[in-house]
């Protein structure tokens, strides 16, 4: 297809077979999975998941590749296309709508939005069973981070509270077309039955990470004045003049869960 990738999209479109074949191979697709696939572009990743699972759900917003991807690839499966933002799809209305099983989202996500996308699936996570997500590397970087480093912030913080983050390989630039100016990278995203650390109220452990890196050079006390006090803040046993970028995800809870009680 004569496409020109478009920029307000976000679009580059994969095209190495090696990379394409890693990532067939980290899914796994197979019949009776219900694979989600925001943003199938051109189909690269799309025509691999159709054969091997023989139903699939794509979420599309260029309506320009949809009559390519209806005629190109319905013949390789039963394919369902959503001509829609995935920042506003109602990705559990697809489970309640064929059968109770989780689904299984995938995507090469364009950058500009892959953070607001990344909150948006968390939030719809009791119907996901795994993510798998071709991003930046830096954003792949600061999924999996750990405590004390400048990638340790928000976004680490929230998706390690809610799922367990594998970051899988990387992947250079002329894997795409166009080739984008940094490396991306393939992370796996597998939601908790369970969170890793015990909070008294998910709506207050969100607040509390996002006021203590809302300015990072800051410290706790300054962060969440209104929330806790210096001395609240001593009594979790952590040291109010240090910043949010140092604490765990046990020291987030803590803090949360002093303030839990306040607010119910």
């Amino acid at each position: 297809m004569n496409h020109r990738p478009r920029k307000r999209f976000g679009q580059n479109f994969l095209h190495d077979p090696g990379v394409i074949q890693n990532i067939i191979s980290a899914i796994a697709p197979a019949p009776g999975k219900r694979i989600v696939e925001i943003g199938p572009g051109l189909g690269a990743l799309t025509s691999h998941l159709l054969k091997q699972a023989g139903v699939l759900d794509v979420v599309e917003l260029d309506r320009d590749l949809i009559p390519y991807l209806e005629t190109e690839l319905s013949t390789l499966g039963e394919l369902h296309i959503h001509n829609a933002d995935a920042l506003k799809f109602d990705f559990c209305a697809l489970a309640k709508a064929k059968t109770s099983e989780k689904l299984h989202v995938v995507g090469n996500l364009p950058y500009n939005i892959s953070t607001p996308l990344l909150f948006h699936l968390l939030d719809q996570k009791h119907c996901i069973q795994d993510m798998h997500f071709m991003l930046q590397n830096e954003v792949v970087n600061r999924l999996a981070a750990k405590p004390g480093g400048k990638e340790y912030g928000r976004l680490s913080v929230m998706v390690q509270f809610h799922c367990k983050v594998d970051k899988l390989f990387i992947v250079p630039p002329g894997a795409f077309n166009p080739p984008p100016k940094v490396n991306s990278a393939v992370v796996r995203l597998v939601p908790y039955l369970q969170a890793p650390v015990e909070v008294n109220d998910s709506d207050t452990f969100s607040l509390v990470v996002m006021k203590a890196f809302g300015q990072r050079r800051k410290t706790l006390r300054n962060n969440l004045k209104g929330l806790l006090n210096a001395d609240l803040i001593q009594d979790c046993g952590i040291d109010p003049i240090r910043r949010g970028e140092t604490l765990s995800l046990d020291e987030f809870a803590a803090l949360a869960n002093a303030i839990a009680p306040a607010r119910e």
